[in-house]
């Protein structure tokens, strides 16, 4: 009913409700008290960032930047509104929460215009107050704001020698970014080519005041872990755990929204990478014995964490949990004592997977070669069938894992790496590695005869059915090494059994 009446712009009797005095506007992001407040200042920083580098690249004089936000859609032929998330790089320069609004800024002085949407009186009834371009201006701390029909107008005025326009392709969706349009566009020489792949480099290396975000997702999203920790046992349904994330996440860090489908599986479940989704929507009962692998992670602002927890559903591992455990942490704590600037991200990748393989040799799963020989059959990729981990940010694979970067590596497992750059300072990242029983990949291993002879089938075995561990932490690089952002969650066999059983 919302849609229908406000795009039929029913007439209402309706006087413009009082707005608040600028002084009383906020010019910050904050959900509530004790919520992390997030300045305006973050955004022109971020805006002064591409105009710096737009320069630096010797852009035309007088070029503006013109971007479109996202927009409210209605769920197929409904007049349900879905629930709306701005799009990441409108958010990543204005901060704006608001849908169908664009916004320009001029390369030269950084001068930013935002051109909000003009609404029917009837939106006052069904939405909340009308607000002003004075209001917006104070909340988002711009310089201009213009209604969204007047576009052509304030252009005109600008006189820019081009409107720059985003236009590419997301490396990790395939998709392609949807470019702003609006009526008179075609009055304006159009630069298609320029700003894309700039502007998703400067997203890869965080501000200061991005850090802090990230910090704050990963603070809270390893509470929520804890509490999920705390609450599961045998007999739950996988689901509840995703419940109890979520409640938490909301209730305590106002965060509304979770960066990607929550993954909550148990036993078998857990070698299904990307499980969750709509055909299998976390409805297992959790049995005696299973292991759990929780990947969730919370968003403030856009910005989101990627955390995924291991650990026994009742509480006590078994010693070939340990083994499969320990051997997954053993490849997580190798990255990290190895990253800094300047290290090759798939080196990481690539000595996640030789952890991997000696520790099964080691334990006799692989057999009848050395690590060497082992890796160039890609055994590692068998057992850990994705890539080491992603850029993350505004977007949970965030963007520019291809910019500026060697080709994707077209080998097993490592080919679903999101990014072949070195690591530089300010990029977040996470740290991923995956110890895995899946059927398929193991059938196809026994039935390839140069996997086949390394494969111990009476020690392999036995782990069929159990799933499978990943140990998933967001970690910052600094000039020297690492910040670990989501260092504040059981990690170690120890510290999940104690940590497990006193609070049960």
């Amino acid at each position: 009913f919302q849609h229908y009446y406000i795009t039929n712009n029913l007439s209402w009797s309706y006087r413009d409700s009082r707005m608040p005095n600028t002084k009383d506007i906020p010019d910050y992001y904050q959900m509530g008290p004790g919520t992390l407040k997030i300045p305006n200042a973050l955004f022109k920083d971020n805006r002064k960032r591409i105009c710096d580098r737009l320069v630096s690249k010797n852009v035309p004089r007088g070029a503006v930047m013109l971007f479109e936000g996202g927009i409210q859609e209605q769920q197929y032929d409904t007049d349900r509104d879905i629930e709306f998330q701005q799009e990441s790089y409108f958010m990543w320069l204005f901060g704006v929460m608001e849908a169908d609004f664009y916004g320009a800024v001029d390369v030269d002085n950084c001068e930013s215009i935002l051109f909000m949407p003009r609404l029917p009186a009837s939106y006052a009834v069904w939405m909340g107050e009308l607000k002003t371009p004075e209001y917006f201006k104070t909340r988002y701390g711009v310089d201009r704001v213009h209604y969204s029909d007047e576009i052509v107008t304030i252009l005109n005025q600008l006189r820019p020698s081009a409107l720059l326009i985003m236009d590419g392709t997301n490396s990790d969706s395939k998709s392609h970014f949807q470019a702003p349009s609006f009526e008179g566009m075609d009055q304006f020489k159009v630069d298609t080519t320029t700003l894309y792949n700039e502007i998703a480099d400067c997203r890869v290396q965080k501000s200061p005041g991005e850090m802090e975000i990230m910090r704050y997702v990963n603070e809270v999203s390893c509470e929520a872990h804890k509490e999920v920790m705390k609450m599961m046992k045998p007999g739950r349904m996988e689901y509840e755990g995703e419940a109890t994330f979520k409640h938490y996440a909301y209730m305590k860090g106002g965060m509304r929204f979770v960066g990607y489908t929550c993954i909550c599986a148990s036993g078998q479940n857990a070698a299904v990478l990307h499980y969750g989704h709509a055909a299998e929507p976390n409805d297992k009962r959790v049995n005696n014995g299973d292991m759990l692998l929780y990947d969730m992670g919370a968003e403030y602002a856009g910005y989101t964490a990627d955390i995924t927890a291991s650990f026994p559903a009742n509480g006590r591992f078994t010693e070939s949990q340990k083994f499969v455990y320990n051997t997954c942490l053993k490849a997580n704590r190798a990255v990290l004592a190895a990253m800094r600037p300047g290290v090759s991200w798939p080196d990481m990748h690539r000595l996640a997977e030789k952890t991997i393989v000696e520790e099964f040799i080691k334990e006799g799963l692989l057999v009848n070669g050395t690590v060497e020989e082992m890796t160039e059959a890609y055994m590692g990729a068998i057992f850990m069938p994705h890539g080491l981990g992603h850029l993350i940010g505004l977007d949970v694979h965030d963007v520019g894992g291809y910019v500026n970067a060697p080709p994707r590596i077209q080998e097993p497992g490592i080919k679903y790496l999101r990014t072949t750059r070195n690591l530089e300072e300010g990029m977040v990242i996470t740290v991923e590695p995956g110890v895995y029983f899946g059927d398929a990949l193991i059938e196809a291993a026994y039935a390839n005869p140069d996997q086949a002879k390394y494969m111990n089938k009476e020690k392999i075995e036995p782990y069929r059915g159990t799933g499978g561990v990943r140990i998933e932490d967001g970690v910052a690089v600094t000039a020297d090494g690492t910040e670990l952002l989501s260092h504040n969650i059981p990690r170690t066999v120890e510290e999940i059994e104690e940590f497990m059983n006193r609070s049960n």
